[in-house]
């Protein structure tokens, strides 16, 4: 009865500490990438006659994806010196000597690791409309001018429209097909084509001279064609189609995955888009498995000191960045399997503090 107390105590401490160098590292890794950003693209910023105001709103509007990126290395950095500096100061050595085994001592460790996952995906929810943000404000993307030809378009409403052409000055489309997975007779699969489509504000666009097959069920195939048909819940204006479309990181778990399925429908590769979609949820994980991996190699810091274990975190932050980069290049190339792809580095690392953790000394 009176060695839970204790441990109680013990976990509450050993959180602390965790917690506040994890702290320290996810508010330091967003400032040094701003002032990297800074002295890189400042110039081109100020090039382009955005108000300095805007700049600046920009940069914490990035701060989400940045500390998104950064959750394993922060959680890393907190585990290491946290785990270095009990270890240094004799404090891990005097828990075992109470009866408490290595595995033990660092569970309020694992659970803040735990807490920054879930962090992570919260994060995630909301990085994308910052991202989005701050590509407007530093205005990354711009329109294509008034022209454009054979693209694709996703609609709100998870319809694929495939363009010929589309000319933003007069409103109209030529050789417009647009696609729809059904399911049911209630909400049934079609196919449309059209010669041309005309752009109203009010009523959005028209569709001229075409014909739409719909299909039901798997055996049923209704042919009807049309002189005009009003599209009602086709209002994008012209300029939007002239628009770059949307990135993965301005996208949520869900829209990108919306996203996937329409242009999987229109034949497009969506490998690189798979990918990044899985990252989204690969990345928050990898807290928990990139603690496990770095609590044993950080019961070495007592010799080395703080010096060591900066080495440590960084070396490991290195070859897991670079690991990410790699597999995800495998993943957009299809070479594997995308959301495979996502989690090798994670499989890597997790195999490794397995292996770590059964072998230290408890």
């Amino acid at each position: 009865m009176r060695l839970w107390p204790r441990l109680r105590v013990l976990d509450r401490y050993v959180l602390r500490e965790f917690l506040t160098i994890f702290m320290a590292a996810l508010a330091g890794f967003p400032i040094l990438v701003i002032v990297l950003d800074v002295t890189e693209n400042l110039g081109k910023y100020l090039g382009r006659e955005l108000p300095p105001l805007d700049i600046a709103q920009a940069y914490v509007y990035g701060v989400p994806e940045t500390m998104f990126l950064v959750l394993p290395a922060a959680v890393l950095f907190a585990t290491v010196f946290s785990i270095g500096g009990f270890t240094r100061h004799t404090e891990l050595t005097a828990a075992k000597a109470s009866g408490i085994s290595f595995h033990r001592f660092i569970v309020p460790i694992a659970a803040g690791a735990a807490v920054s996952t879930v962090l992570g995906i919260g994060l995630s929810a909301i990085k994308p409309e910052a991202n989005q943000r701050r590509g407007e404000l530093l205005q990354e993307k711009k329109a294509r001018g008034n022209f454009r030809s054979n693209f694709t378009f996703a609609n709100e409403d998870a319809r694929v429209f495939k363009i010929n052409t589309a000319d933003a000055l007069t409103g109209i489309m030529n050789d417009v097909e647009v696609e729809r997975r059904g399911t049911g007779p209630d909400f049934p699969s079609y196919t449309m084509f059209a010669r041309d489509a005309r752009y109203q504000d009010a009523q959005g666009w028209t569709l001229r001279q075409g014909f739409i097959h719909i299909m039901p069920n798997d055996s049923t195939n209704i042919a009807v064609s049309f002189d005009s048909l009003r599209d009602r819940n086709f209002r994008a204006a012209p300029a939007v189609l002239m628009a770059d479309p949307r990135a993965p990181d301005e996208m949520g778990f869900t829209e990108l995955g919306a996203f996937i399925t329409s242009m999987e429908r229109s034949g497009t590769d969506v490998n690189k888009f798979r990918t990044a979609r899985m990252l989204k949820v690969a990345i928050p994980v990898t807290c928990v498995i990139i603690m496990l991996f770095g609590a044993p190699l950080a019961t070495s810091n007592q010799r080395g000191g703080p010096a060591l274990g900066v080495g440590i975190s960084l070396a490991t932050t290195v070859v897991f960045l670079m690991l990410v980069q790699m597999t995800q290049a495998i993943g957009d190339k299809g070479l594997v399997m995308p959301e495979l792809a996502a989690w090798i580095p994670s499989a890597i690392f997790g195999i490794m503090g397995t292996i770590l953790l059964v072998k230290v000394r408890t």
